[in-house]
């Protein structure tokens, strides 16, 4: 149960007073998530992202042009358009020095007749701009007499806006939410040195709503830096305390014998990379300790992780227990079950497919087999953590591509097995910051080189308009015996949306290749996906058109051309995770970027990018740098926490700070009691981090 104290902070924003239905609808739309309305949180939240300097107020003769000023003038004339004139109304107004023109577009003539009648002495606050040699402000912000002057804010807060929310009505519901914080008692470390002189996190969120100058919405800025902290150390709590919850439901030693890892590596027609080498050695050392493991493998697309889990799940089954791996989606899950049986050929182990199209008695069988014992190693999606399903003795747990599920997922199938060691794995290189953030409750294993004979891929980039040119370079390939990927980015045409379908560009690109043309995308039934894959992967089809449901994990080493369409729509880890899905056999490989020209500057930077290196960690810095920690991971998506007040760009040594501190509270109070473990609690709630303190009271 969340503290009462904190209830007003979650009401919602449209029972604040002046906020209405209407503008509760624009407030849902900017700030509300995955169907729920905006709550009072949510706008103080909404951090703004500069300000409008409105305290310079010269003479007219002395007002910088390009610049906002705040005049105070007397009205001199109107020079409304004349009958059914698309032209502009004009006011002349004046001061001693001088005089300038204010100019309305589409205005209502009452209004402004009623806000500058003829003689009246205004203040007119907006950006100065000269035309044809005469000075003129168009629309200006502010129209105000002396009492609307003296509640004029001199320096205005601009915050990020949505269709049909203007700033005033938004800058009138933070107002109206600012009254509602409730005094909170302090949960910092007062002896943390880089903190002291802050302001407390009331003080902070009203310095920064209602800054005093320009540098008080900064990243550096007092406010800023406490606000930014108290987020990052409510994250790193929340993990400290899951990681320690997990420690406590104390481990049980997975020891083998090597027989069965022997008989898989004598199998291999190649040598493990030596990072492959030390992951193993550091999971084998977490299997056998006393402690529960919980860590992550990351490493680049074809890095050769499967190989590593499977190799660390057959450690588990030489000591007598089971395993488990368990992928997000039904094409990647096969994936992982036939790459598994081909390198464990020979070793012995039992193997069973568990997703949600094994029915009936198939279904029953797996299901009997897991609770007996007689499967080693279950290979399945969610289905794996349903409540019908129980394990004999669940020793690891592997969860691939961790980022697509949440936390609580992670814990459900390691809470199949008695205190169940967890191995996760991603495909997406994750910067050290974020890797901190996302995954601070576990230890981390990085393969860093690739697999021997992979083969370097020519990335080129062109216009749509050159289509033709690609599809007849295409023909001479397929040809030649090529087999080639086409990526788009929808399903269905939009027609919010410029961009091609994949069923219209299957059935384009039919017309031209004939039968030799596959489809593949989320919204066909299982088997129909399955057997386009096998069509293609057998050769039956020469082009693959899909979505981005091949992004991770399918594995045709084949194909040797990725077209990417669209590409500027596509975020940098994803074209990145796209384009390896060729480079993976023997034969020189390519991947064509289609843009649709212009690019903005992002789309521009994200393609220069993938044209200069394949190495998976800078791409993952550069993608942390252009689009901000929420996207690079899918947080968005997926319902991990995307920061709102913390910016990791700038506030990356904050982390470290928040780690440190959190670890600290952990050892020391680990359940979190007595003044400061209560004030804890409160801003764990704060920022919606409750999972962790109902682990808590679960011992």
């Amino acid at each position: 149960m969340r503290p009462s104290l904190l209830n007003p902070l979650f009401a919602s924003a449209a029972s604040l007073p002046g906020v209405g239905p209407k503008t509760g609808k624009h407030l849902d739309r900017l700030l509300g998530e995955n169907g729920r309305e905006a709550r009072v949180l949510d706008l103080l939240f909404h951090l703004p992202y500069a300000t409008i300097d409105r305290r310079n107020r010269p003479k007219i003769a002395d007002a910088p042009i390009g610049a906002v000023v705040t005049l105070d003038v007397t009205v001199v004339e109107h020079r409304p358009p004349g009958p059914r004139s698309k032209a502009p109304h004009k006011v002349l107004v004046e001061d001693e020095t001088g005089d300038i023109l204010l100019i309305f577009f589409l205005a209502n003539p009452q209004w402004i007749e009623k806000s500058l009648p003829v003689g009246a002495r205004r203040w007119v606050s907006g950006k100065l701009e000269l035309w044809e040699g005469h000075r003129q402000m168009v629309h200006p912000d502010r129209v105000l007499d002396a009492e609307g002057l003296a509640k004029m804010a001199p320096i205005e807060p601009v915050y990020a806006l949505t269709e049909g929310l203007f700033p005033k009505i938004l800058a009138k519901a933070i107002a109206a939410a600012l009254p509602r914080i409730p005094a909170l008692p302090e949960w910092r470390d007062e002896n943390q040195p880089l903190l002291r002189g802050q302001p407390s996190f009331v003080e902070a969120l009203r310095a920064i709503h209602q800054p005093e100058d320009p540098a008080s919405v900064g990243p550096e800025a007092p406010a800023r830096l406490r606000l930014a902290y108290d987020e990052l150390l409510a994250g790193q709590l929340a993990l400290g305390l899951t990681r320690a919850r997990m420690r406590r439901a104390a481990g049980r030693a997975s020891i083998g014998d090597g027989r069965i890892v022997e008989k898989i590596l004598a199998a291999l027609p190649f040598s493990p990379t030596a990072s492959q080498r030390k992951a193993l050695v550091e999971i084998k050392a977490d299997l056998a300790g006393e402690n529960r493991m919980l860590r992550l493998l990351q490493g680049d697309v074809g890095s050769g992780k499967t190989l590593v889990a499977l190799l660390a799940m057959a450690s588990c089954v030489e000591a007598g227990r089971q395993a488990a791996l368990m992928a997000p989606t039904e094409i990647l899950t096969r994936q992982h079950y036939q790459s598994l049986l081909a390198f464990a050929r020979e070793s012995g182990l039992r193997f069973a497919l568990l997703t949600g199209r094994e029915k009936g008695a198939e279904r029953a069988r797996i299901l009997e087999g897991l609770a007996s014992g007689a499967v080693d190693v279950a290979v399945g999606t969610h289905a794996l953590f349903q409540e019908s399903v129980a394990f004999h003795d669940l020793g690891l747990a592997v969860i691939d591509e961790q980022h697509r599920f949440g936390v609580h997922q992670r814990l459900a199938l390691g809470d199949k097995g008695l205190a169940a060691d967890i191995l996760v794995m991603t495909a997406t290189p994750i910067p050290r910051s974020l890797a901190l953030t996302y995954f601070g409750d576990m230890d981390i294993s990085t393969l860093t080189e690739k697999p021997a004979g992979r083969q370097p891929i020519e990335t080129r980039a062109l216009p749509l308009e050159r289509m033709d040119e690609l599809v007849a370079r295409l023909m001479r390939a397929v040809e030649a015996g090529a087999r080639a990927f086409w990526v788009c980015p929808l399903v269905e045409e939009s027609e919010a949306l410029d961009v091609a379908a994949a069923q219209d560009r299957f059935a384009h690109l039919r017309e031209i290749f004939g039968d030799r043309v596959g489809l593949v995308h989320g919204k066909m039934k299982g088997r129909e996906k399955d057997e386009a894959m096998a069509a293609f992967a057998a050769g039956a089809t020469r082009i693959l058109v899909a979505t981005t449901v091949i992004e991770v994990g399918v594995d045709v080493p084949e194909a040797t051309i990725m077209v990417i369409e669209h590409a500027e729509r596509f975020g940098l880890a994803q074209l990145h995770q796209l384009r390896g899905r060729v480079g993976r056999g023997a034969g020189k490989s390519s991947c064509l970027l289609l843009y649709k020209a212009p690019l903005g500057e992002t789309a521009k930077a994200r393609i220069e990018i993938m044209r200069e290196t394949e190495d998976g960690f800078r791409i993952a810095e550069e993608d942390l740098r252009l689009r901000g920690e929420g996207d690079v991971l899918g947080a968005r998506q997926s319902g991990l926490p995307g920061f709102r007040l913390a910016d990791l760009s700038a506030h990356g040594s904050l982390l470290t700070l928040a780690r440190d501190d959190a670890r600290r509270i952990v050892a020391e109070n680990p359940r979190l009691e007595g003044p400061r473990g209560e004030a804890l609690r409160l801003l764990l709630n704060l920022f919606e981090r409750g999972e962790a303190i109902r682990l808590l009271r679960g011992g």
